[in-house]
């Protein structure tokens, strides 16, 4: 399995468990996850705690679906995991309104989306 189809996987996973947490419906379109049940949109964000290299994981952000997001008063969950098995443990959750993150340092994202992105470090919500 490649790396990004093992970080899609898991962050499958992490969907799924952040919608029982928060009692959300999974509702993929092109700039978010789920809705609240009032029907607020709701960006999960997962990211590995720290990589095989040793590098510690980041969240990343695209501007365009922020900005979605942000106009529609939108919320994210933030879920750092660790892979156990086949599976994950989520080692922290965090659910925050668009509007209440830090500072976002947009740059360009590559071809990825055709966005530029901005990366929240993991110890964010780890604090």
């Amino acid at each position: 399995m490649s790396r990004s189809h093992k970080a899609n996987h898991y962050g499958t996973l992490v969907e799924r468990k952040a919608a029982e947490r928060y009692n959300l419906e999974i509702d993929r379109c092109s700039w978010h996850d789920a809705k609240r049940p009032d029907g607020t949109p709701v960006e999960i964000k997962a990211a590995m705690y720290r990589h095989a290299d040793g590098q510690p994981g980041t969240f990343k952000l695209y501007d365009q679906y922020h900005e979605r997001l942000r106009a529609a008063n939108g919320w994210y969950v933030f879920a750092p995991y660790r892979v156990r098995g086949r599976g994950i443990e989520v080692l922290n959750w965090e659910m925050r309104h668009s509007s209440k993150l830090p500072a976002l340092s947009w740059h360009g994202g590559g071809d990825h989306r055709d966005a530029r992105q901005a990366k929240i470090k993991v110890s964010y919500v780890l604090r």
